[in-house]
């Protein structure tokens, strides 16, 4: 996998790194704007449990992209805090009984404290062979999730209850389920935008960029890579643990290597470090997977045309083309 995504990605350009403008940032207000009006109406459009499907792989591709396309490095794990945030959700709700904001914060809780781990080993090597080890403890996260029987091995955990969310709004509704949904990924992406403009972010792409040179300046990079590290994988954590509430479900294919896989192609058909572009990239990939059903196996098929389409004719994602027409950030 990594043999085979690594010359693509590389091949993708990051958006570099400019001055916020007025301009650019009136056109990110209406952005923001159009956001938000598109989730009031979209679930009276199309069927809700779609929609809250595309905001936690939406969500999931943010994380991811905030730790690739604004720090550099290039996870190929992220499937383990996806998915055993998924399953963590899943288990407090059903077995101890949480209500299921307590739930999605036991969950996300749960990837911070492996990405935590995780990433203090893995952020000692740089380029291909931090990728490579963190596929290899995502690997292990998937055969301790085989084994285990917290997670009920193949099976998974499965009729998990919505329950009531602060104990008192019933969540059965996918209307109202989608509302919680919507809230979660609109926040995330808030906290996500926050985070890459703030001095926080700033120093994050001048690591992305020369290593060396933040170094001269006195920034301890380890540790600036390893804040990075924890926050997408938290918000990876996020959108799995709301996932498993939505589908009342958390399975092996939550923490596969394919999840990782998908992740980053999402990412890239969107835009790579574009604000926007993964929510793109989410919504092609999954109303794909969605809608082509019927193709079966061909689907994936049809994925990797629209990926090599991607690299080949605009390197730069959905949103990162539209960006270099408009010559505005996005």
């Amino acid at each position: 996998m990594a043999d085979t995504l690594a010359p693509a990605i590389e091949a993708a350009p990051i958006a570099p790194t400019l001055p916020e403008s007025k301009d650019a940032r009136a056109l990110h207000r209406m952005v923001f704007v159009g956001i938000a009006v598109a989730l009031v109406v979209l679930p009276f459009v199309l069927y809700p449990v779609f929609l809250m499907k595309v905001l936690c792989f939406a969500l999931f591709a943010l994380a991811f992209n905030l730790l690739l396309g604004y720090g550099g490095l290039l996870s190929f794990g992220h499937a383990a805090y996806f998915g055993m945030a998924s399953y963590l959700s899943a288990y407090s709700a059903k077995i101890w009984g949480l209500t299921p904001e307590l739930a999605i914060l036991c969950g996300t809780a749960t990837a911070g404290v492996l990405g935590f781990v995780f990433g203090s080993l893995a952020i000692r090597r740089q380029g291909i062979y931090f990728a490579m080890i963190t596929l290899a403890l995502a690997q292990m996260v998937f055969f301790f999730a085989l084994q285990s029987k917290f997670t009920g091995g193949e099976d998974g955990i499965q009729a998990v209850p919505r329950g009531h969310l602060f104990g008192l709004v019933s969540l059965a509704d996918d209307r109202v389920l989608y509302v919680l949904v919507a809230s979660i990924f609109f926040g995330g992406l808030l906290l996500i935008y926050r985070i890459i403009h703030s001095p926080f972010g700033q120093v994050l792409k001048a690591i992305r960029d020369n290593e060396p040179r933040a170094i001269s300046l006195g920034y301890r990079t380890h540790h600036y890579k390893l804040a990075l590290f924890v926050l997408s994988t938290t918000l990876a954590g996020l959108a799995g643990a709301t996932k498993a509430i939505v589908f009342q479900l958390a399975s092996l294919t939550d923490v596969h290597w394919s999840m990782s896989g998908e992740v980053v192609l999402i990412t890239l058909v969107g835009g790579l470090g574009t604000v926007f572009g993964p929510i793109a990239g989410a919504l092609v990939i999954v109303t794909m997977e969605n809608y082509l059903a019927p193709f079966g196996a061909w689907v994936t098929i049809i994925q990797g045309v629209v990926f090599v389409v991607c690299v080949l004719v605009f390197r730069e994602g959905i949103v990162g083309m539209i960006a270099r027409w408009a010559k505005r950030p996005l």
